[in-house]
């Protein structure tokens, strides 16, 4: 028997306790999670991200991750909030 109307969501990867250096390599992974909002929590900025990450995962997960950030271009609450706008104004395009 089911309890509660809403079901669970499971997580893969769920978001580790705030803070904490579980958090920050989550965080840095996370594409929804820029690095202003890692420095608001955790006081680093994004040098001190990457060279958390640098020391602190192996070499081939730095390399990809750094790949990864380098492309997106997500991890800066500016570019990532134009994006936003720009994926807002084309669904808005699509329903009229």
């Amino acid at each position: 028997m089911r309890r509660g109307t809403v079901p669970k969501t499971r997580v893969s990867h769920p978001e580790p306790k705030k803070g904490s250096e579980e958090w920050i390599q989550w965080a840095a992974w996370a594409d929804r999670v820029t690095f202003e909002e890692i420095e608001r929590i955790t006081g680093m900025r994004e040098p001190d991200v990457i060279r958390w990450m640098r020391k602190n995962v192996p070499s081939g997960q730095f390399r990809r991750w750094r790949k990864r950030v380098s492309q997106s271009g997500l991890k800066h609450e500016k570019r990532f909030q134009e994006k936003r706008r720009g994926l807002r104004k084309n669904s808005r395009n699509l329903h009229d």
